[in-house]
């Protein structure tokens, strides 16, 4: 059974500064640690991409997927798991709420591997990936 994990932070920066960042994902390799190799397949509606194809490297965790993703404007992107090696599904959401120039991001997921792993070794994963992303989000975008 998968649980979802949700984690916000606060960026010094307008929502669509932050969407902008959020949405180019070719740069990803330039700020996301993990991320070997980030390709857009299909662009959708309004120029942004659809889906998207990834591969992973952290270490003990490598994985190659693909991910489609939904855009509400500047408010909210949501995404799910297409195909992948190491996992069986994967959805999540980034929702901003802009407020006085600053930006709450709240990053949800839920993931749920191919392979069996202890849910506590998984909750910890987890809040590392959330952890990571909003760290390394927050950086890119203020920088």
């Amino acid at each position: 059974m998968a649980d979802q994990s949700t984690q916000s932070i606060v960026v010094d920066a307008p929502a669509a500064d932050v969407m902008a960042v959020i949405a180019d994902f070719p740069a990803y390799p330039q700020w996301v640690a993990a991320a070997k190799k980030v390709e857009v397949l299909e662009d959708g509606p309004g120029g942004r991409a659809q889906r998207v194809h990834f591969v992973l490297d952290a270490g003990a965790v490598k994985d190659d997927y693909v991910l489609d993703y939904t855009w509400d404007g500047d408010r909210q992107v949501s995404w799910t798991l297409v195909q992948g090696q190491m996992q069986k599904r994967q959805d999540g959401s980034y929702t901003l709420v802009e407020k006085d120039g600053s930006t709450e991001v709240t990053y949800s997921i839920t993931i749920d591997l191919s392979i069996p792993m202890l849910g506590m070794i998984k909750r910890k994963a987890e809040k590392v990936i959330l952890d990571t992303a909003l760290k390394e989000l927050k950086k890119r975008v203020e920088s």
